[in-house]
């Protein structure tokens, strides 16, 4: 009887050891959050999870920092089971909970559960005006890149009634209202129209003088355009233009059809990924010479090297904005990559620099997919021309863990108006170069410095210089739909 009243002494001991052990882990992962050391929080509420004994009332306050904790580490996919587990424990704050899911969510491209969790925050805390507010602002937001202006439009309405003062609110409320003004747009389409005709007709200046060109040059900015370079006076009619000044004005003529475009590009470069992917010589520079190439050809560009998955995210997000704000039939969208990419379920998928694959269902959650987040998106705004660039089609990094991913890159589907443009064939793969460039974007770049090839063009000059420099061993691939002509320079 001594033995065994001793023995559960001893137990009861070990328990209680054991016991305060666990909660001492939980206070050092509280004490690493509030100090912002996510990496060493987590690693705190990890270890917790590996004792016996189990507290309802600690374990929901586990789950609940150690999902912020992956939160502010924008690791939002492990965030999510986490904060799923909080609710499920009945955590006293439920409803900033469902926020921080929705915005999980919205992170990872799931719209829907994205929206079903701002719903269930908003019925938990709509009672506060101001988070009211916030809720409706985020949601209609997210409704606007959703391709929804009409739900979008009651958010941000309400939104403005509940805080009258919060200028983003207003701004946001505006920007979708000059969205959806279609027919405003279309005047704005048809006055420009006018004003080309206009200019087709009249000299440039106002009132005209008896002036060179040099001379009007150097006053008027918009002359100096380099396909101008006639010396020809500005009040000489056509008639009496010389014939081989007659190409300079067909021109001329051309820039002013296209005076009005609006050109945006998107540029990402990934070189330095960790060595289980392996690091690339080239993307970087490549990404970078061809965003000094496309501003020269008119286009806003947004240049990014060495990002991570939620870097690339939120550029795409600004780069769709434009796009989507652009004057309708009057935008063309342009999409860079270079770096890593695979081919996975029939979807490929650039790799940003974070991305930690160790099994397959990895892919398509920490790399992005060009078919459905940059594509589709382009496809949904209102540009005239959407075109793609993928120098993307190396080895598969992955090989241990993916069995199932596709040798280079796939074929993608595209809508009306797209030009997809791949560094090699379907299933094929492209060498990552040993100079400055890679050979595509080097080939590329000498194509664009071209003036009066129309984009197929560019890209045909491309593919031949590519498949001789590298003995026949690489042949790029386009895929195009597109209506219209364009010119990178006239």
């Amino acid at each position: 009887m001594r033995i065994s009243v001793l023995s559960f002494l001893l137990f009861f001991l070990v328990l209680h050891g054991t016991s305060l052990a666990q909660y001492k882990q939980y206070e050092n992962g509280l004490e690493s959050y509030k100090a912002q050391k996510y990496d060493e929080a987590i690693a705190y509420f990890n270890d917790y999870f590996t004792k016996l004994i189990k507290d309802k009332k600690i374990d929901v306050e586990v789950y609940y920092y150690r999902g912020l904790s992956q939160y502010k580490k924008s690791d939002y996919a492990m965030a999510i089971p986490d904060f799923e587990k909080a609710i499920e424990f009945n955590h006293s704050n439920t409803g900033n909970i469902h926020w921080f899911l929705a915005k999980s969510h919205d992170r990872l491209g799931q719209s829907q559960k994205a929206l079903d969790e701002y719903g269930k925050a908003i019925k938990i805390l709509g009672s506060d005006k101001a988070t009211h507010a916030k809720l409706l602002f985020e949601r209609g937001q997210l409704y606007s890149r959703s391709n929804n202006p009409t739900a979008a439009f009651d958010d941000l309405s309400a939104a403005t009634k509940l805080n009258p003062n919060d200028e983003s609110i207003k701004d946001e409320l505006n920007n979708l209202n000059r969205q959806t003004r279609s027919g405003k747009q279309e005047d704005v389409a048809s006055n420009s129209k006018k004003e080309q005709n206009k200019q087709e007709t009249q000299p440039r200046t106002d009132p005209p003088k008896k002036e060179s060109v040099d001379k009007q040059n150097k006053n008027n900015p918009a002359a100096q355009n380099p396909v101008v370079i006639s010396s020809v006076p500005a009040t000489e009619s056509v008639k009496e233009l010389k014939p081989e000044a007659t190409a300079v004005d067909a021109k001329s003529a051309l820039a002013e059809m296209y005076a009005n475009e609006k050109r945006y590009a998107l540029v990402i470069g990934n070189s330095a990924y960790p060595k289980e992917i392996g690091a690339l010589r080239n993307p970087v520079n490549d990404a970078m010479d061809l965003a000094k190439e496309l501003q020269s050809s008119k286009f806003e560009v947004q240049l990014l090297t060495n990002v991570t998955y939620i870097q690339m995210r939120e550029a795409m997000r600004k780069f769709n904005e434009k796009l989507a704000n652009g004057p309708k039939d009057q935008t063309v969208g342009l999409f860079y990559f270079a770096g890593h990419g695979v081919q996975f379920e029939s979807e490929n998928y650039m790799i940003p620099i974070d991305a930690k694959v160790e099994f397959e269902d990895d892919i398509s959650r920490m790399c992005f997919p060009v078919q459905r987040m940059v594509l589709a998106n382009m496809e949904r705004s209102n540009s005239r021309m959407n075109i793609v660039i993928l120098d993307a089609c190396r080895n598969n990094p992955f090989p241990a863990a993916t069995r199932s991913v596709s040798q280079g890159l796939g074929e993608m589907k595209r809508g009306r108006g797209s030009f997809i443009a791949y560094a090699t064939a379907p299933g094929s793969v492209a060498s990552d170069g040993s100079g400055r460039n890679g050979l595509y974007t080097q080939e590329l770049l000498k194509a664009l410095r071209k003036p009066g090839l129309t984009i197929e063009q560019v890209f045909k000059e491309v593919r031949l210089n590519v498949l001789r420099m590298s003995g026949d061993k690489q042949l790029t691939w386009d895929s195009s739909n597109i209506i219209g002509e364009f010119y990178f320079k006239f």
